[in-house]
This record gives structure tokens, sequence and C-alpha cells, in this order.
């Protein structure tokens, strides 16, 4: 971890990001391709990455529905995406 990197937890996994990650590039980092479920129960995840496809959506800090793709990874912030 250097020292500019905040640390964030993804579904209860902490790990260090540099100040510029998006949510949605520190969960990709991590290994993670599943962000959430369609309706019809298929994986989903992003695509546009540019916030137009609504596909990257995860709970960030208890607030569901947040594009990953367009949020700045901040200090302490809590990410869960739709895991079983």
């Amino acid at each position: 971890m250097g020292n500019d990197d905040l640390s964030v937890t993804i579904n209860g996994t902490g790990f260090a990001v540099s100040p510029t990650t998006s949510v949605a590039a520190a969960i990709q980092n991590a290994g993670i391709t599943q962000f959430r479920r369609s309706v019809s129960g298929s994986s989903r995840g992003p695509l546009c990455g540019m916030g137009a496809c609504f596909e990257c959506r995860v709970m960030i800090d208890g607030l569901a529905h947040r594009r990953s793709c367009l949020t700045l990874c901040r200090d302490g912030m809590e990410i869960l995406t739709d895991v079983e």
C-alpha cells in the first residue's frame, strides 16, 4: 500500500486503491466480474464505462444502485456487489 493509497472494502475484503480509481475498476481489479444480476438472473457487469448502460450498479456505503463506473473510491468506502 502506497502513501497515497485509499482503503476500500469490497464484499467484506479490504483492498488498497489509488485515489483516482473508479469503483468499477476497483471491483474488476479485485477479480470480480459479476456486479449484479438482471431480473432474469443473468450475470451483469460494466458495458459502456461512462454511465449510460447502468449495468455496473452496486451498493456503495449502504446506498443501492450506484453506478460504479462514475464513482471514485474514497477512503473507508464499503462496496457490495450482488453476490450469493
